[in-house]
């Protein structure tokens, strides 16, 4: 018979809906319950793509003794973990305070008020009953102890709050000197990303401050660990070859092996760093990930409403990676006589590569492998392209992978974002013309007034928004002008910027909360400053005060903004690896940033031609009125370009030529 869990939405608490657990949705209800019968509450929480959350489930939440055990003694509650970002927080720290690690599926115990007591990540079944028993009986016979590791506990997770940086000297170039011979050490020139023996995510942010910092600094080897990584993981299982698209992580050095779901804030980052390493180097291999990528996105993970879905699980009919492997055979029947070349190139083996299947990945790019053959380059690659689309159709009839179809705001805007920046470097209009009907989709479906939801499914918002929420949509909306110059996208981001000013600031730190002022108050209010596989939110803020303070003449927001910097600088010089983000901001304060403003009937198509040219610290502004304070008094019957720093604006030009040379650096 279902549970409560039947009547959500959440993909994730629906794959749970028939378990025999009483399983509550974290709400009202629950919290009662809890309080009401002096019951510890156990919150589970994982997400829809999750592999282990789905063996856990299979182990132990399906199992009739274990649910008895679980029902008996706690008031249970399922929680996804991209619905309520804010809960998954609160006990992910106490999960790593407790156990020195952390992950998904996440199991904490807590107490009736909230406050968390036990913890840890996947369990085996018997694991999973001992842990039950002990804690129950904690709680039953040793109360007092409970309630004092309890508060013990909490006090722990309050001091992990942000240790804000005593020292507000202005940046120079010895402090990126610094976080240049710090980070350097740690990464992998061979194989790309950081050095280590196992799991490698790929961290978009990491890639695109070491382009940036490295073009700006002249530090080839900064460019170069840049360039690796994308390389080798273009190349790497992790990228899907035939259908478009990056797994979620590696499971070796290699960037091989991936844990294969697939997650739209991954792909959509990823857009933006291979748009921008294209627009650095001109490599094609990039570009065409950038296409493949948003033609999967475009194929299996856009929404009717404009929208964009969440993920794709690992699993198909119970079995991780099923969906895209293939055997040696398979790819013969499908591809004949090619097969042996195709097979050659994309290391597949008569035995399997992996667990007597083939993930499909390469060691070069077409063209040296067609040299060192002595094929001809031409067809070659024409082979290889035909035989891809082969495989795709060959692999549509199979059972797919399980989709998230919930709509995340954050996670949204991280894709526009992705779309505009294709759209900037590549010109494809039908990226602007997705980003234009994403952007519509957020702002209207998503929006109520300017407060914002973070999800929707079945036809509605219910959960109100995060300070990533916010922070990831005003960067994508700015970004939006800077391609179309429609002010209306700036005026909607000035209003976002608002509402989170009135209900996230913090005035005694200087940083947003992630949790509105407003929304529900957990036992913990956190504050997110470290870039994980998603950057931090208050850095994005940042940024965002930076480029709108300068776009709409509002110095009290660039104060604000490089006042934010400042007061993480211990964190970025000592951890710049996770602290990339406030990175890239900071190359703004120590090298020029542009302010470029096109004017006349031409103004877009000529902003479009400027991207001919990378120069990572540079905003745009234009169009054929004079609709911002930046604007005023320009305005020209020909198209003029007005090449600008801090407001000071050198002798307009006409030709994108003449613009480059002023911003030669």
């Amino acid at each position: 018979m279902a549970n409560r869990l039947a009547q959500e939405s959440s993909p994730y608490l629906l794959q749970h809906a028939n378990n025999p657990v009483d399983w509550y949705a974290w709400g009202p209800e629950a919290l009662a319950k809890a309080k009401a019968e002096n019951k510890l509450m156990l919150i589970s929480i994982g997400y829809a793509a999750c592999h282990w959350c789905h063996v856990m489930e299979h182990e132990s939440f399906e199992d009739e003794e274990v649910a008895r055990l679980m029902n008996e003694y706690f008031v249970c509650i399922k929680v996804d973990r991209e619905e309520r970002p804010d809960v998954d927080k609160v006990y992910m720290d106490a999960v790593q305070l407790m156990t020195g690690r952390g992950g998904w599926p996440l199991n904490a115990v807590a107490l009736p008020d909230g406050k968390p007591v036990y913890g840890g990540t996947y369990f085996r079944k018997d694991q999973w009953i001992d842990a039950l028993k002990q804690v129950a009986g904690l709680w039953k016979n040793r109360p007092d102890q409970a309630t004092e590791y309890a508060a013990h506990l909490l006090e722990a997770m309050q001091k992990l709050q942000v240790d804000l940086s005593d020292d507000r000297s202005p940046f120079a170039l010895s402090d990126l000197e610094q976080i240049r011979s710090v980070w350097i050490d740690q990464l992998d020139f061979k194989w790309g990303g950081r050095q280590t023996k196992a799991n490698k995510f790929p961290l978009p942010q990491n890639l695109l401050m070491l382009l940036r910092a490295g073009h700006l600094m002249q530090e080839e080897n900064m460019i170069e660990a840049a360039e690796v990584t994308l390389e080798k993981m273009a190349y790497g299982g992790i990228y899907d070859h035939v259908g478009g698209g990056f797994a979620r992580y590696s499971v070796d050095e290699y960037w091989k092996v991936p844990h294969f779901e697939k997650m739209l804030y991954d792909n959509g980052q990823l857009v933006s760093a291979y748009a921008e390493a294209y627009q650095y180097s001109g490599r094609e291999r990039y570009r065409k990930v950038v296409e493949d990528t948003l033609g999967f996105i475009e194929r299996e993970l856009k929404s009717p409403e404009g929208g964009f879905y969440s993920s794709l699980d690992a699993d198909s009919e119970g079995e991780e990676g099923k969906f895209y492997t293939w055997s040696y055979e398979e790819i013969g029947h499908i591809l004949k006589e090619d097969a042996k070349l195709f097979c050659d190139y994309y290391n597949v083996h008569p035995f399997g590569n992996w667990e007597g299947s083939n993930i499909l990945f390469v060691l070069e790019e077409e063209e040296e492998f067609a040299q060192r053959w002595k094929l001809d380059a031409v067809a070659f690659s024409q082979m290889m392209a035909a035989g891809r689309s082969a495989l795709l159709a060959a692999r549509e009839p199979r059972v797919r992978p399980g989709l998230d179809d919930k709509i995340l705001t954050s996670w949204n805007a991280l894709m526009l974002k992705g779309y505009v920046d294709a759209y900037r470097v590549i010109k494809k209009p039908e990226y602007l013309q997705i980003a234009l009907e994403n952007a519509a989709f957020l702002t209207q479906q998503l929006s109520d007034g300017y407060q914002l939801f973070r999800n929707f499914k079945n036809g509605r918002a219910s959960i109100p928004a995060f300070l990533d929420d916010y922070a990831y949509l005003i960067d994508a909306l700015t970004a939006l002008y800077q391609v179309t110059f429609d002010k209306q996208w700036l005026d909607a981001a000035v209003g976002y910027v608002a509402y989170a000013d009135a209900h996230f600031f913090d005035a005694s730190s200087g940083l947003y909360f992630y949790t509105s002022a407003i929304g529900e108050q957990l036992v913990n209010r956190k504050m997110e400053t470290q870039d994980d596989v998603i950057p931090s939110s208050n850095a994005v803020m940042a940024a965002n005060l930076q480029s709108l303070g300068l776009l709409l003449d509002k110095p009290e927001w660039r104060d604000q903004s490089l006042d934010m910097l400042l007061s993480m600088k211990k964190d970025l010089l000592a951890h710049p690896a996770w602290h990339s983000r406030w990175g890239q901001l900071l190359l703004t304060q120590i090298f020029p940033h542009y302010e470029v403003v096109i004017m006349g009937p031409e103004s877009v198509g000529m902003r479009l031609e400027l991207e001919e040219q990378y120069y990572p610290n540079r905003i745009f502004a234009g169009g054929d009125q004079e609709n911002l304070p930046i604007l005023v008094d320009r305005s020209s019957s020909e198209t003029t370009i007005y090449v600008c720093e801090g407001f000071a604006c050198q002798l307009p030009v006409k030709t994108r030529e003449e613009a480059w040379h002023l911003m030669d650096n």
